[in-house]
């Protein structure tokens, strides 16, 4: 029986583990991938509190040996079925099946593809899936954003007061978003829109320099652009988790700011649940909430 079992070893997940730690738990992490979920991939990290700048890679390995040094076990099984009998749960895993009183569930996301040839090339290197996380790197450069949703227009929005260009290409003759986003669009003046496009070629040696759009005739424009911001879609990883907890129309935990779900003892941080900002700072401090939620949970079960 382990005190508390958290599902996803990113940054909200190890966060957890750190804390339940500290208050004296024995925390179990369940990981399906590998450590450090996406920011792995990020090459330069510079809007994390009190550290200037530190790439991913290294920020995540850092978390990790943090909970490890502390006591915390990590095991790589993707976990396939919860099962929750009150106050025991049930984890059944692609290896194993554990018990535990307190559940966390990390999962987070991943971000939708556009499916090019060197996308994954050049992600860090000029292909982004994050405005927020990497737009001051292309500070007075021209970008491109792909989307047509909200989520696209908010980074346009965002990119438009740091970069010189912003344009929107989106697959149809009008954006999908709240027309209060369009209206913000249509009023900046560094915004340039392109209608029923799809992006079709990266192009670039070290880094992009360019992409390809072709419009719905046919007819190909090249943009020269330092960046694109990819903005079609994220896919929150909680399909397991579907009958046990309350989910959003989009896949997403419904659990409060302290991680509580609609189950006692199952608890959710990070970008898998419901909130406005998806970021380093706040997964950290989901991660933190949820496993002091679930310890205080713990104290009414002895």
């Amino acid at each position: 029986m382990k005190d508390m079992i958290i599902v996803g070893a990113g940054t909200a997940g190890l966060s957890a583990a750190i804390y339940a730690q500290r208050s004296g738990l024995k925390a179990l992490v369940l990981e399906g991938n590998a450590y450090g979920g996406q920011i792995v991939n990020t090459p330069d990290i510079e809007n994390y509190p009190g550290i200037a700048h530190i790439s991913g890679f290294d920020f995540a390995t850092n978390l990790y040996q943090q909970a490890l040094d502390l006591g915390a076990k990590v095991q790589y099984e993707k976990v396939v079925e919860v099962i929750d009998d009150g106050k025991i749960k049930t984890v059944k895993t692609t290896k194993n099946e554990y018990q535990t009183k307190a559940l966390i569930l990390a999962t987070g996301l991943v971000r939708r593809h556009i499916g090019l040839p060197n996308e994954d090339r050049f992600m860090g290197k000029g292909v982004s899936y994050c405005a927020t996380c990497d737009g001051a790197f292309f500070k007075n450069k021209v970008v491109a954003v792909n989307g047509g949703g909200n989520v696209a227009l908010e980074d346009a929005q965002y990119l438009a007061d740091l970069c010189e260009k912003v344009y929107i290409i989106h697959r149809r003759d009008a954006f999908r978003a709240e027309q209060a986003e369009i209206n913000r669009i249509l009023e900046k003046k560094n915004i340039e829109c392109v209608y029923d496009s799809t992006v079709t070629k990266l192009n670039g040696n070290d880094h992009l320099e360019s992409i390809e759009v072709r419009d719905k005739e046919g007819n190909t424009r090249q943009l020269d652009v330092a960046a694109l911001f990819v903005a079609i879609g994220q896919i929150p990883l909680n399909e397991a988790f579907k009958n046990i907890v309350d989910l959003d129309g989009s896949g997403y935990i419904k659990a409060d700011e302290l991680g509580y779900t609609n189950h006692p003892g199952i608890f959710a941080a990070g970008d898998c649940r419901v909130k406005s900002l998806r970021q380093l700072a706040t997964a950290a401090s989901d991660g933190a909430n949820a496993a002091t939620s679930a310890y205080h949970y713990l104290l009414t079960l002895k």
